[in-house]
């Protein structure tokens, strides 16, 4: 199971890969087929299209058990069937709304060990001990149903009254019981109590069931620019919604899904229009030819990452520009996307610890090592005169490998003296991690000193993509590509 990659990791990656938050709901209705032989047969011809159709869409496929179950055992082997077909990088909720306590740990170990899924919904009127088998098994995460749109339920949700409503301590309690990424919320499709809801759990990722507007006159617009206002977190983020189901009924599906994207897309940049503290970015250029990290480099140069004008460098040289990279751990989505390109890296290293050199590649050092769940250490920039006056903080043991992390390659002379300071303490370096590399015969100098030198970018890679997108001109291009 720890193997697995983390259900709020393949949904991050989705939504930044897919720029959606939408998700693909494969529901069998029976009533819309004229017996089960044609819902096993035809309906997965059906969502298999609709998979097709939406795949660089959605940020993941909720299944709904219960339409499965309905079915009996053709109905199991069709959920079988339809997990199979679903691209093993989008993550997958089982909408169970699971609620019974006696057969909690069982279901949980059906649903997440042999099913596979992602992530499951519950029922949490049985309490903590209702979702702990759940939340037992770290690469999951559970949604925990909390107020529903079905107007009947409103005497029960609102009561003992609409100021303060028993959903509400549900939200409350429930934020107890696990961590923003292992638990999130399911609320029906209501802005003004998704809105309570939003601000009493600011960090909760929500899943929205229901039919959300689907745009298609100014008043369904302003509906969902609504619902978005309301349940958006701070930064844009938070919310996963449904496709609605009539627009695969449209004459161009894919056509009319995307636009409903898009416009979601504008409502969030508006969400957080006035907001100094995160900053979400979507792409505004369209490519013939795809380039792995290219949404990367426009983004840190958007963010002012890469800046023009003379600037003495840590090494003392004088460069026509500065890279400063210390900006990524204050916006989360790229931050996120940095850790990720340094963990595909590290995946294909052998090592026992991973090491940050102060004082830049310390938060990327630490993002990784909670990602990868791999021990951290560092060495000190200077040996305290004071206390145990450590060189190398964290446990350690002589002999272990460690792989070290940088932020950027210009010279190495830092990166060689923090590598210097673990081997002094009989630690072993063979790798050495950057995100940028300046190039100019720096991993050849690297190398002759007994290391390995890995980059997730090349400076003539940012200059040319920033190039190509027009954000630099011919004299900056040059600037970034000249011998220094």
């Amino acid at each position: 199971m720890n193997n697995q990659k983390k259900f709020c990791d393949k949904l991050l990656a989705a939504i930044e890969s897919n720029q959606s938050l939408l998700y693909l709901t494969l529901d069998p209705q029976p009533e819309t087929f004229p017996d089960t032989l044609s819902i096993t047969t035809d309906f997965l011809a059906k969502a298999k299209l609709a998979i097709d159709q939406t795949a660089d869409l959605i940020s993941a496929c909720k299944i709904t058990l219960g339409f499965y179950q309905s079915l009996g055992i053709p109905g199991w082997e069709l959920l079988q069937q339809i997990l199979a077909i679903i691209p093993p990088h989008i993550p997958v909720i089982l909408d169970a709304k699971h609620c019974d306590l006696n057969t909690s740990t069982l279901f949980a170990k059906t649903v997440f060990e042999d099913w596979q899924v992602d992530a499951v919904t519950l029922s949490p009127y049985a309490g903590f001990d209702q979702v702990a088998p759940f939340l037992l098994y770290p690469n999951k995460t559970v949604f925990v149903l909390c107020a529903t749109a079905n107007p009947t339920a409103a005497a029960l949700q609102e009561y003992p009254t609409p100021e303060n409503p028993l959903y509400l301590q549900l939200v409350r309690v429930s934020q107890t019981w696990g961590t923003p990424e292992k638990l999130g919320l399911q609320v029906g499709v209501m802005p003004d109590m998704l809105a309570r809801i939003r601000q009493a759990a600011p960090e909760r990722l929500i899943l929205v069931e229901g039919d959300i507007p689907e745009q298609n006159d100014l008043t369904e617009q302003n509906d969902l620019a609504e619902l978005l206002a309301a349940g958006l977190s701070k930064n844009g983020e938070g919310l996963l919604l449904p496709i609605p189901p009539s627009l695969f009924a449209s004459q161009e599906p894919r056509l009319e899904i995307q636009k409903l994207r898009d416009n979601i897309n504008e409502q969030r940049l508006r969400a957080i229009a006035g907001s100094p503290t995160c900053e979400l970015w979507l792409p505004d250029v369209c490519f013939l030819q795809p380039e792995p990290h290219r949404d990367l480099i426009l983004q840190l140069y958007d963010i002012g990452c890469v800046v023009f004008g003379d600037h003495v460098q840590a090494s003392g040289a004088v460069f026509p520009y500065y890279i400063d990279l210390r900006k990524i751990i204050s916006i989360p989505q790229i931050f996120h996307q940095i850790v990720s390109a340094y963990a595909e890296i590290l995946k294909g290293l052998k090592f026992d610890r991973i090491a940050g050199i102060p004082y830049g590649s310390l938060p990327t050092a630490t993002g990784l090592a909670l990602r990868m769940e791999r021990p951290m250490i560092f060495p000190r920039k200077e040996v305290k005169t004071y206390g145990a006056g450590k060189l190398i903080e964290g446990h350690f043991q002589a002999g272990e490998t460690i792989v070290v992390v940088d932020d950027i390659l210009i010279s190495g002379k830092s990166v060689m003296e923090g590598a210097a300071k673990l081997k002094s303490a009989g630690l072993n370096v063979e790798d050495i991690v950057v995100l940028i590399d300046h190039e100019q015969g720096v991993k050849d100098k690297l190398q002759v000193n007994g290391y390995r030198a890995h980059s997730v970018l090349a400076l003539s890679e940012i200059a040319q993509i920033l190039y190509q997108a027009n954000r630099i001109d011919t004299e900056q291009f040059q600037l970034l590509t000249a011998e220094h």
